[in-house]
């Protein structure tokens, strides 16, 4: 397989594949052989002289049991009809060779159309021909005669029924396979599907990633740049300070976005690197209250071992703390409880300035989607919403085995 398609096995057989191509030329073959066959049986040594009478009265029945041929692909039951059409001939002109267009349909029958109807088919063209057989002039005689009875009926039932046996089992094998060349199909559409859906996974969790570090840096990046401006011709000192924790700011969020990038480049080492956990979340904190935001936080119980986990509840935090220094007017108190003493896990992040409430958000809601579908995949629930001043983020998380 090139490029991992799904490529099946060619028919074997240049003949097959020609004829599989060529549908329309397959039937006029057929009808030109089971024709031919039909005509020199009412016109043979056995049957009838082309002068002759009957052969003329049994003419248009062959070539009725011969274009029934043509309508062996959709409607085999017209075949069927059409053939036994043509074993009434047979009382004209008896010969073997007249059977072909019957033979061919109880032949067809099992191929086109399983079922009971394939056995009551054949019955009822066993019964025609015998009796179309029996009661030809030629073979009158023999009608009394126990020897010549058998002599007709065996080779019509055996011929037919060799006929049904080898359809049924052709018809078999080509739903075989046509089943298992639709579940191979089946199978690589599902490949592809979720290849497309892991894609689509991997986009929404790298969006998420990207927006947690640049949205988080550039709100404190903006906040220090905005304090050092103001403070540069009452305080230098203070000035110079900020613009260094800008610096600081900026070169962690490079660091962040270098081991995203090298995760997407197949980077091991950049996949193995550190992720943010509950020990960050005290600097986390402090970062914000530096930059004026008044910001207090418990942590009670113990941190659970999960990393997922404890990256999640970081998250939350961090995003809640960002809305709430972009968008919280004049707060007076930011709190932040983590609450990991019972199971599920509550994190909640409350501010009393006004925000979103009050006036329309500038931001998209990226990121409380993102906080949405994270805490979702650890089989959380997310909430956030305005109270009665301010605003209010919580996610409750299912300890799980940490406890």
């Amino acid at each position: 397989m090139d490029g991992g398609d799904l490529r099946l096995p060619r028919a074997p057989g240049v003949i097959r594949r020609f004829w599989a191509r060529h549908p329309r030329i397959t039937d006029v073959v057929l009808v030109l052989l089971i024709g031919s066959t039909c005509f020199d049986g009412a016109a043979g040594p056995d049957g009838a002289d082309w002068g002759d009478p009957r052969f003329l009265w049994g003419l248009p029945f062959v070539l009725v049991a011969t274009a029934g041929v043509l309508f062996h692909r959709t409607r085999p039951f017209v075949t069927l009809g059409a053939s036994w059409v043509g074993v009434v001939a047979w009382a004209w002109a008896p010969s073997a060779f007249v059977l072909a267009a019957a033979v061919f349909a109880v032949y067809i029958i099992p191929v086109r159309r399983p079922g009971p109807a394939v056995w009551w088919a054949t019955g009822v063209t066993v019964a025609l021909a015998c009796a179309a057989a029996l009661l030809s002039d030629r073979h009158t005689p023999l009608v009394t005669q126990y020897p010549g009875l058998l002599l007709e009926v065996v080779p019509i039932t055996l011929a037919l029924l060799v006929a049904t046996l080898v359809g049924t089992n052709v018809g078999n094998r080509r739903r075989y396979l046509s089943a298992l060349v639709d579940r191979a199909h089946q199978l690589a559409r599902e490949r592809d599907q979720q290849a497309l859906l892991a894609a689509a996974g991997e986009r929404a969790r790298i969006a998420r990633e990207m927006h947690d570090v640049v949205s988080h840096s550039l709100t404190v990046m903006v906040a220090l740049a905005e304090g050092a401006a103001v403070a540069a011709a009452t305080s230098p000192e203070r000035a110079t300070m900020a613009m260094g924790q800008v610096a600081d700011t900026g070169r962690t969020a490079l660091t962040d976005m270098r081991r995203m990038l090298g995760v997407l480049g197949g980077d091991e080492r950049a996949s193995l690197a550190p992720q943010p956990s509950l020990a960050e979340l005290p600097a986390l904190v402090r970062q914000f209250a530096d930059l004026g935001l008044p910001v207090t936080a418990q942590v009670r119980g113990t941190a659970p071992g999960d990393p997922a986990l404890q990256l999640t509840i970081y998250r939350v935090v961090q995003e809640a703390l960002t809305n709430s220094m972009r968008y919280a007017r004049t707060p007076t108190a930011v709190t932040v409880t983590v609450d990991a003493e019972a199971d599920p896990i509550v994190v909640t992040v409350e501010d009393d300035g006004r925000g979103p409430a009050d006036a329309p958000s500038v931001g998209a809601g990226r990121g409380l989607l993102g906080l949405t579908e994270r805490v979702a995949a650890l089989g959380g629930e997310f909430r956030s919403g305005p109270r009665a001043r301010g605003w209010r983020v919580s996610a409750s998380l299912p300890a799980g085995s940490d406890r």
